[in-house]
């Protein structure tokens, strides 16, 4: 065989691996979203205010505002979303258009599924057990998680995300409390398993949340090691959905609080879904 077409078997055998590769993240995007949506309360009871009666005053507040009386009490969330997502840094951003549809269901995982234009194509998705992304649909530039690290990770991402948008599912039950850490803030913590998040939210003197920071278990740092650190973001433009008031503007990024922070996020919702949820990704 030639050289000429040894290259050429060469190639072959690579593209049709990666092919082979992205057919099987795309199998497993499909069954945790599957998953997930599953996991939505078929007849869920209605939000009654007492039912956070014992809770500390904040946290009765912020309830209060965030789901309307009579509202269906769906913990589980799909939302699609634009906006521009940063791969660059704090002084140089460059910032990129972004496509990204998620779901959403605290304390079992979340899919988060992301298109960015504005250069290099890159999609993939991010998810409790997964980091995968690609440029031109097909070449790997990221494959990360399958350890305690990265579920530790996105488990924090996803508490803090269900303050905003499913805060249905942080409602008193076992595994998570409230406790007031301020007038106008207050502390969720949510276990599951053998991970815990503890979640600050600041709210207006409506109840309306407006900032939401955590520590973080992360590595994006200067030395790429894991550690806690400032994670946190801004929340506005809140519409009503489904009974439930919710933002469809987000800001977000590291070392929140910090010189160095750097919102790399920057969400604009553009729907968002409890009932019925799609069984199938789109």
């Amino acid at each position: 065989m030639g050289l000429l077409a040894t290259i050429a078997l060469a190639l072959t055998a690579g593209l049709l691996w990666l092919g082979w590769l992205r057919l099987r993240d795309g199998r497993d995007e499909r069954a945790e979203w599957q998953r997930l949506c599953a996991l939505q309360p078929r007849q869920p009871q209605a939000f009654l205010p007492d039912q956070v009666a014992d809770l500390p005053e904040p946290a009765q507040r912020y309830f209060r505002h965030v789901i309307l009386p009579g509202a269906r009490l769906w913990t589980v969330g799909e939302i699609d979303m634009g906006g521009q997502f940063s791969l660059g840094t704090r002084t140089r951003p460059g910032y990129r258009p972004m496509q990204a549809r998620q779901v959403l269901a605290v304390p079992h995982g979340f899919v988060w599924r992301l298109w960015l234009r504005g250069g290099l194509p890159i999609s993939g998705s991010d998810a409790a057990g997964w980091t995968r992304f690609r440029v031109l649909g097909l070449l790997p530039v990221a494959r990360l998680g399958g350890d305690a690290d990265h579920a530790r990770a996105a488990f924090g991402r996803s508490v803090a995300e269900a303050v905003f948008w499913t805060p249905a599912a942080l409602l008193p039950r076992p595994g998570v409390h409230w406790e007031a850490i301020g007038p106008d803030a207050a502390r969720v913590t949510v276990q599951s398993g053998t991970l815990s998040q503890a979640v600050e939210v600041r709210l207006a003197p409506d109840g309306c949340p407006t900032e939401v920071s955590f520590l973080r278990w992360s590595n994006a740092n200067a030395e790429r090691l894991y550690r806690l650190q400032p994670f946190g973001g801004r929340l506005s433009d809140f519409h009503e959905v489904a009974g439930f008031r919710l933002p469809h503007r987000v800001e977000a990024g590291n070392f929140w609080g910090t010189p160095d922070y750097f919102p790399f996020y920057r969400a604009e919702v553009r729907a968002i879904r409890f009932s019925p949820l799609r069984q199938t990704d789109r």
